[in-house]
Parts: C-alpha cells; structure tokens; sequence
C-alpha cells in the first residue's frame, strides 16, 4: 500500500442517492427496496435489538446488581505515584493532578491513599484520605489539605418534634 492510497475512494461531500428516477439511474421502480416485504414499505422502522423475532441479546443475558446513578465517582491516586511524580515542597492539589494524568475522566470527590512510600514533603490537597496516607504524609513532614466535598441530597428527612 502506498501512502496516496489511504484516501483512495473516499468522498467527503457524497451525493446523496436519488430514488425512483428511472431504471438507467439503477435505483428505478423498487428503489433498492426488493419486492414486498417489510422492509419495502413506507414508515418501516425496527429496534435495534431486534434480531428476527428471536429472543434479543440484552433479554436474554440476565440482569445482575444494581447501579446507582447519583453515587459519588471518587477517584483515587497513591502516594507512591504522588513520590514519582512530584518534587519535595511541592503543592499537590486536583487541577494539578489532572494535568500530569493522575487523576483522570470525570469525579465528584478525590481520595488519597496510602499505597506507596512517602519520603518528600508535599502539601496534599484532596476531598478524603485514608488513616494510612494521613500517618505516612505526616510522618514525611507534608500537610493534608481536606477540600470540601459536595453534600449528599437526603429526601424525605423529617423535623423532630
């Protein structure tokens, strides 16, 4: 394959097909529907789980757990990757993480955990930390840095009387 091939036959802009204009355009008469059929009519449309009246895929493996969609995402990082990462008397906090890759995607909540040595003195800013991260930050020389974390909804709570 050579490098002017890889683009070969792609059209950015490509015409769209023109339906029932005659049998020299060669989408004529059925219009590259076939003949009769469901799929020939008008309005035909099909789920996409569909598979022929079998019993589809996503009915047949079975349901298991339960996920909740208004849960904390924490994201986690350890020392031992905050030790490679960062130089002694450094400030480590969650906007700084994201830049290096530490702490990646979306997440309500950061938590440091004590996986790792700690030898350097860093200011560590975080929404949680484990008992063990805390001992090994402290015993390093470091601060932990508790940032405030975003409040769980409670509903239906009532007033005591």
């Amino acid at each position: 394959m050579n490098l002017n091939d890889v683009h070969h036959g792609i059209q950015k802009n490509k015409k769209r097909k023109r339906l029932g204009r005659g049998i020299g355009s060669g989408h004529g008469k059925t219009c590259g529907r076939g003949h009769k059929g469901q799929r020939s009519r008008a309005g035909y449309s099909v789920h996409p789980t569909f598979e022929g009246g079998q019993m589809p895929l996503v009915r047949r493996i079975p349901k298991r757990g339960f996920n909740n969609r208004w849960a904390q995402v924490v994201a986690i990082v350890n020392l031992g990757e905050l030790e490679n990462r960062f130089d002694d008397g450094a400030e480590v906090t969650p906007e700084v993480l994201k830049s290096k890759n530490l702490a990646k995607g979306r997440y309500d909540e950061l938590k440091v955990l004590g996986e790792g040595e700690l030898t350097k003195k860093l200011k560590i800013s975080a929404h949680r930390f484990s008992r063990s991260a805390l001992e090994k930050i402290q015993k390093a020389g470091g601060e932990a840095v508790v940032l405030p974390g975003k409040k769980p909804v409670v509903k239906n709570k009532q007033k005591a009387k």
